[in-house]
């Protein structure tokens, strides 16, 4: 009885996604966050039209220039502006960060989906790779593949992709198993559904809040992951700017333009902090507990 009286005190879908907006106004530290990630796109789009310089741009004459009215964060050692860089650096972690973990949350999904759904040698199959893939540090996997795949940022994408398509697929892989036998379900597929329309229409809805929530954590992870890759000359080439190879190359002249390597550095805190306060507020705003019981 308690089960169906559950089922029965769902909310719509419109009137569930209004409460949670309503919610994301009044949760300070997501707002905060939903600025921070909404700036950093209107960053990379318009990076060509605000940047003063080119990023490409060398001169000589200023290189290692400390901060000044001409150049808001100095110049490396090639006499290329620090702030146009890390303008158009911002594109490069934008795209590899939402398109790696994009395709790792559809791999994932869908595997995991199936694999919840049906069971048997498909599940378990799935344990093993995730308890695999799971058992190698991220970066270590992340390394070896752009090291068969080659350097630049497609491979770090299809890296990182590979890296993290797993907690995505464990994710939803318990949602299914916890959703899969709810009266809804065993009503649906009374009335003659097939098995596509119950996992995609009904159990898939219902399950994937908390794949959201950890694609947008992992979305600063990837970020991180992307930096460190270009840290180690594996990702963007030059002359594309990327945060973590101007760290790189900033390295070699810490003590004399420290500034090369902080404002990338900062650029990057930002970033993977607006997306960890936004995922800290999908948290309480997409709670399945909630949404089930209200």
């Amino acid at each position: 009885m308690e089960t169906i009286q559950n089922s029965e005190n769902i909310k719509p879908p419109a009137n569930r996604w209004l409460r949670r907006v309503k919610k994301l106004k009044s949760n300070k530290a997501g707002l905060v966050g939903v600025i921070i990630i909404a700036a950093l796109i209107l960053i990379a789009i318009s990076a060509d039209f605000i940047s003063p310089y080119s990023f490409k741009e060398q001169d000589f004459s200023i290189m290692n220039s400390p901060p000044s009215m001409a150049h808001f964060m100095g110049t490396d050692e090639f006499g290329r502006d620090v702030f146009s860089r890390i303008l158009h650096g911002s594109r490069i972690s934008v795209y590899v960060g939402v398109v790696s973990v994009g395709l790792s949350v559809f791999i994932g999904v869908i595997l995991g989906s199936l694999a919840g759904y049906y069971g048997g040698w498909l599940d378990q199959c799935l344990s093993v790779v995730t308890d695999l893939t799971w058992s190698l540090p991220e970066i270590l996997v992340a390394l070896l593949l752009v090291a068969v795949v080659g350097a630049g940022i497609e491979c770090v994408i299809i890296a990182i992709a590979v890296t993290y398509w797993a907690q995505y697929a464990r994710l939803i892989r318990g949602q299914i198993l916890m959703l899969k036998n709810e009266i809804y379900v065993e009503a649906t597929r009374s009335l003659g559904a097939r098995d596509f329309t119950i996992l995609f229409k009904h159990l898939f809805p219902n399950a994937i809040a908390p794949v959201i929530v950890a694609a947008t954590i992992g979305i600063g992870q990837a970020i991180v992951l992307e930096a460190t890759l270009g840290f180690l000359g594996m990702g963007a080439q030059p002359p594309m700017p990327s945060w973590g190879a101007m760290m790189s190359n900033g390295t070699a002249y810490l003590f004399i333009s420290p500034w090369v390597i902080v404002f990338p550095g900062l650029a990057m805190m930002v970033t993977v902090l607006g997306f960890n306060l936004f995922g800290d507020a999908l948290v309480d705003i997409m709670d399945i507990r909630e949404d089930t019981l209200k």
